[in-house]
């Protein structure tokens, strides 16, 4: 092929853990991609540390949740500790039946993790991949937008596409060059991260769940990673030098509270500027921002990579139907207009709890710690990562409003003769009618449009195993839910002619 001709429907620049999930979205559809990375390797240390079930069924339906589970363990809970050492609450996980069928957060191994994104996508064939080359810059017309390309060895050629998604940091160069700015959330504080495996005396010596330390001297956070990977995220203070504190005689002299050299081994220790931080736009014309891209957080309930996986499901369908001319362009629109509104209100909440967390005056820190234990009369009370998360709360969502459109609807366990399966493995992951199959909503009821799959569950339907659906259903007095590919509530009927009226809406606003 030619340069002049050379041409794929989606180009991805940057082939992280978010272009790569984007790849195998739009390579297990046939779309042609190219991915291009300016690295070769994947970066070898942990970054990323948790992800939650979200995330988790997302990897299930791309095929290699069972690897990815080699590398993964439950997020066990977050006690929190306050100025005098006292505990204050705890930040844990919703309980069993678990509402999504996997553990509702987990840490993982980053490197190993990534490695199997990107062997997922090694195994699509309308997708290439080219390491070692690198964006230098971009332009686009109406009809589309063309990537200049440079290798390793100084070669350049031009690139064309349908659409570019960019994926390439927080540093984006696709960003920059667009000239589109970050809304600045207000959240800048310095953090060193320490990564250490260590040895069963040093495992012996720390807390036995994670823990953040809301001391005014030092704020910390600890985390417990698989097998022996433990972390530490460490405020720096005022006139702190960030190279310098990232010295090993540094990093140990700010552990000894809790471990000395012998306990373990130092595998990273990085200084970071904790911002938050959300783009100002994720679409100009035919180019999409994603990932890091298009927004940062700060670490306090582990969303980073979560966050941009999510983008990567949220733009992958709605891309895969205007490349299929099944909807007009205008869908893409509706990518930043959930995504970015979700960002934000998650990154605010975050952001409060790093205030909290972060309080460096002692007066102060008293005053928080009284007011969080008056929260929860007078004793620690426990709040879950899942509400922290919002829902979806505009874009492409039922006009009749309802307090499930949006959010993320559960995936039981179906018991069949062949045992035990999740609901996505029987039901797929595209569009889906879940009806109560204890109702008789779908009969008489209005055929689904071309594309959506049809399940009942309950009542003559599928059979689950611990009435997640049913109680479901139940709480939100529908008969039907109206199930997007990425998983969220588009909308709820409770009878045939709600739900005639549910798919006619849909049928109009995607085609």
């Amino acid at each position: 092929m030619s340069a002049k001709s050379e041409h794929y429907q989606v180009v991805i620049i940057g082939f992280g853990p978010t272009g790569a999930v984007i790849a195998s979205l739009l390579g297990r559809a046939g779309i042609a991609t190219l991915a291009i990375d300016r690295a070769r390797e994947i970066y070898d240390k942990p970054r990323a540390i948790a992800l939650d079930h979200e995330i988790m069924r997302l990897f299930d339906n791309l095929g290699i949740a069972g690897e990815v589970s080699r590398y993964v363990a439950p997020f066990p809970a977050s006690e929190h500790f306050g100025a005098q050492g006292q505990l204050i609450r705890r930040i844990d996980m919703v309980g069993e039946p678990y509402p999504l069928g996997y553990t509702p957060s987990m840490v993982f191994t980053q490197p190993p993790v990534e490695q199997v994104m990107r062997d997922r996508v090694a195994r699509c064939p309308s997708v290439t991949v080219e390491l070692g080359t690198t964006l230098v810059d971009i332009r686009q017309d109406a009809q589309r937008a063309t990537a200049v390309l440079t290798r390793e060895d100084g070669a350049t050629r031009e690139v064309s596409a349908d659409y570019v998604i960019a994926c390439d940091g927080a540093s984006s160069t696709v960003r920059q060059t667009l000239g589109i700015h970050f809304d600045d959330l207000d959240f800048d504080e310095p953090w060193l991260v320490v990564d250490l495996r260590v040895n069963v005396t040093g495992a012996g010596k720390l807390p036995k769940t994670a823990a953040q330390f809301c001391n005014p001297a030092r704020p910390t956070t600890f985390i417990i990673g698989p097998g022996n990977h433990r972390r530490f995220e460490i405020m720096l203070r005022p006139g702190e030098d960030r190279h310098a504190m990232e010295q090993p005689e540094q990093v140990w002299r700010l552990l000894a509270p809790w471990l000395s050299p012998d306990d373990g081994e130092l595998w990273r220790a990085a200084s970071y500027r904790f911002h938050a931080l959300v783009a100002s736009r994720w679409r100009q014309g035919r180019v999409l921002l994603a990932g890091d891209a298009a927004h940062q957080q700060p670490p306090f309930i582990g969303q980073g990579m979560c966050q941009g996986l999510r983008d990567a499901a949220n733009l992958g369908w709605k891309l895969i139907r205007v490349l299929r001319a099944e909807s007009p362009d205008t869908l893409l629109d509706s990518y930043e207009a959930e995504r970015s509104t979700h960002v934000r209100e998650l990154t605010t909440r975050i952001k409060a709890i790093g205030r909290v967390i972060c309080e460096q005056d002692p007066a102060a820190a008293a005053a928080r710690d009284a007011r969080i234990l008056a929260e929860g009369g007078g004793a620690p009370r426990t709040i879950t990562r899942q509400e922290i998360v919002p829902p979806l709360t505009t874009g492409l969502l039922a006009t009749k409003a309802n307090a499930a459109n949006g959010t993320l609807f559960p995936q039981p366990w179906i018991v069949r003769d062949s045992g035990r399966a999740l609901l996505d493995t029987i039901a797929g992951s595209g569009w889906r009618l879940v009806c109560n199959g204890s109702a008789d909503i779908a009969d008489g009821a209005a055929i689904p449009p071309a594309g959506i799959t049809t399940v009942a569950i309950g009542g003559s339907g599928l059979q689950e195993e611990s009435g997640v659906v049913a109680r479901w259903f139940e709480r939100h007095g529908c008969g039907a839910a109206l199930v997007r590919p990425d998983h969220y509530v588009y909308g709820l009927a409770k009878d045939a002619p709600e739900l005639a009226s549910l798919l006619s809406e849909l049928n109009d606003r995607l085609n």
